[in-house]
């Protein structure tokens, strides 16, 4: 058991210091889950940090899955058995540049819903999101023999909210279901953070990546004995859509890091792996005062944080500089050898495509239509993640006009009787298209692409697709037809053979089929040279989002994704289509930039 008493942390009594390392289960395959884990336990760590999603758990309002990928009670005593203490973080919010910061969409569609707070309605959802996840989380704790040693109490609260109410509800509710281990808070190293995210008589722990003397201290004001800890050392940074990728310098983080230790306070490192958020679960960030001014940044594909285990398990110069640090200050692990790199594809170049459907040929398969007098956003039809496409009647003869969309989230292409119109963007709310219309009037088709809701700050009631409407001049265009494209299932796709010639025209969505042969299944990483942006499919396995803006220029493929002999690639395309997929033995995670971290 963990507790602490008025100097710092005990473990069975006798005092301790908690050295973690952050590894999310969520984003690493489970097939990996045990080579990972290895890994963290050879870089030094005692403990292994991790959240818990709640959207990854309920697929469906009221069924919630703790199987297969979603098995964290697996995660969780695969490190127990390598000598790993565990820390949980179940929310209900985790941020995590996580899709809506763990929470699920369908929050978006309950009318008068406020989020993060004591609102009944939301404390509701909350009370079954804690009862399906409690008799999982029971038999994990260290009370009754598992490894996990702490829970935490929503996460960097201070950051959003003040409601000590609802901390209250979520802390209660949290022993009311029998978590008998101990509970903490996390909030930045800043005042007001504190003040808003801490409860009284539980341990308040900070967030930050360096200049630790002075962040411990600020934290020591608002918790004047017990342990000092940072309970997310940030070692590394997220990236974003057109932004360089973050890097921080080994031997500045190893020094932060030594700084930190030596005032003889525990730590997080954040990430010790970070992974991939595969699929369509980026999260996003808003720096705009309204939901739908510019602002909007959404996350890549890749979660590697440029952590000390790279994204396929490397063990990276940062890793060994931190390493070395932690072994001043704990006992490291048995000296044998560290685990060897993973195997890695021989590079291949998959070309021409071996078959074409073009996404406006099989919209009837691919989805239902939903009949409306309005737009809708997806969460009003049950919609989670994806595409959701729009069609309606423009009736003419009119003169040309502006086309506006209003509450656009996140990027929307247009079409006129099938043809590009053009492209509108939530970070350009101003923006219109001119549009004529000839004697008979014209079809108008709106794609709509969801690049993340906004899992940080204020602006998290982010609703996806067309959440007001859409004007021709001064006029709103009413009856729609709507077909949410989740793209879960792509087995109905009707494919043409090569010499059927399917068009791939620049501007128009298209799905390009390849073969990969290989010999054994292996690490790989998929470059789209040439394309524009869209999404990347395996074997049917969703990797997730490409764009040709980068930074990130390639998708990471674990090898149990693949297997030997043949394989099914398909790319959907949703603008620029280029000629080739190429299969790499190496990462590109694009140009890099000076991680943040250091400033906070």
């Amino acid at each position: 058991m963990l507790g602490f008493d008025g100097s710092g942390f005990l473990r069975g009594g006798v005092p301790h210091r908690v050295v973690a390392g952050a590894v999310h289960y969520f984003r690493v395959h489970p097939g990996l889950w045990e080579d990972r884990l290895r890994r963290v336990r050879a870089l030094g760590v005692n403990t292994v940090d991790t959240y818990v999603p709640w959207n990854f758990h309920e697929l469906r309002p009221g069924e919630v899955d703790f199987t297969g990928w979603r098995d964290v009670g697996r995660f969780v005593r695969l490190a127990g058995e390598l000598g790993l203490d565990v820390i949980l973080r179940p929310g209900p919010y985790i941020c995590a540049e996580w899709e809506f910061g763990g929470l699920p969409a369908r929050l978006l569609a309950v009318e008068g819903l406020r989020l993060r707070c004591a609102d009944p309605a939301y404390l509701a959802e909350v009370d079954g999101w804690f009862d399906a996840l409690a008799p999982e989380l029971l038999p994990l704790l260290a009370s009754r023999g598992g490894p996990v040693v702490a829970v935490q109490v929503e996460n960097e609260y201070g950051s959003y909210g003040d409601d000590a109410a609802y901390l209250r509800h979520l802390r209660d509710g949290l022993v009311r279901r029998g978590v008998d281990c101990l509970l903490f808070t996390t909030d930045g190293a800043h005042d007001t953070m504190q003040q808003g995210g801490s409860i009284p008589g539980h341990l308040a722990t900070a967030t930050f990546g360096s200049r630790a003397p002075e962040r411990l201290a600020l934290l020591r004001r608002h918790q004047a004995d017990g342990p000092l800890a940072a309970m997310e050392f940030w070692i590394g940074w997220f990236d974003q859509w057109g932004r360089p990728h973050h890097v921080r310098d080994p031997k500045e983080t190893a020094a932060s890091l030594d700084e930190l230790l030596a005032t003889g306070a525990s730590v997080n490192l954040y990430m010790a792996h970070g992974g991939t958020s595969f699929g369509l679960w980026s999260g996003a960030n808003h720096s705009g005062t309204h939901p739908y001014d510019a602002g909007y940044e959404p996350t890549v594909t890749s979660y590697d944080y440029d952590a000390p285990i790279g994204e396929a398990g490397e063990l990276t110069e940062k890793f060994h500089a931190l390493r070395e640090v932690i072994g001043r200050y704990v006992d490291l692990p048995g000296e044998g050898e560290l685990p060897p790199e993973p195997p890695r594809v021989a590079p291949q170049r998959l070309a021409p495509a071996e078959g074409r459907a073009a996404l406006s040929a099989n919209l009837d398969v691919l989805s239902q239509v939903v009949e409306r007098a309005a737009p809708l956003p997806m969460e009003a039809l049950g919609q989670d993640r994806g595409l959701i496409h729009y069609r309606t009647h423009v009736p003419g003869p009119r003169p040309e006009l502006p086309l506006r969309i209003d509450g656009l989230a996140d990027r929307a292409q247009v079409f006129t009787d099938g043809r590009p119109l053009g492209t509108l963007d939530r970070n350009s709310p101003g923006t219109v298209l001119p549009l004529a219309v000839g004697e008979g009037g014209a079809q108008l088709d709106i794609l709509v692409e969801a690049l993340g809701r906004v899992n940080y700050g204020p602006q998290m009631d982010d609703r996806k697709g067309i959440t007001r409407g859409v004007s021709h001049g001064h006029q709103r265009l009413f009856g729609w037809q709507i077909r949410p494209l989740p793209l879960t299932d792509l087995s109905a796709l009707r494919f043409s053979g090569e010499a059927d010639g399917v068009e791939a025209a620049d501007g128009e969505p298209v799905f390009h089929r390849f073969t990969a042969r290989l010999d054994s299944p292996a690490d790989a990483f998929l470059a789209l040279p040439g394309w524009g942006h869209g999404l990347l499919w395996v074997n049917g396995f969703l990797l997730g989002r490409y764009r040709a803006e980068g930074p990130q220029r390639t998708l990471y493929a674990p090898a149990p994704l693949w297997r030997a002999g043949d394989n099914e690639i398909i790319v959907l395309e949703l603008e620029l289509h280029g000629e080739a997929v190429e299969l790499r033995d190496q990462p590109d995670l694009g140009p890099t930039t000076a991680a943040p971290s250091a400033e906070y």
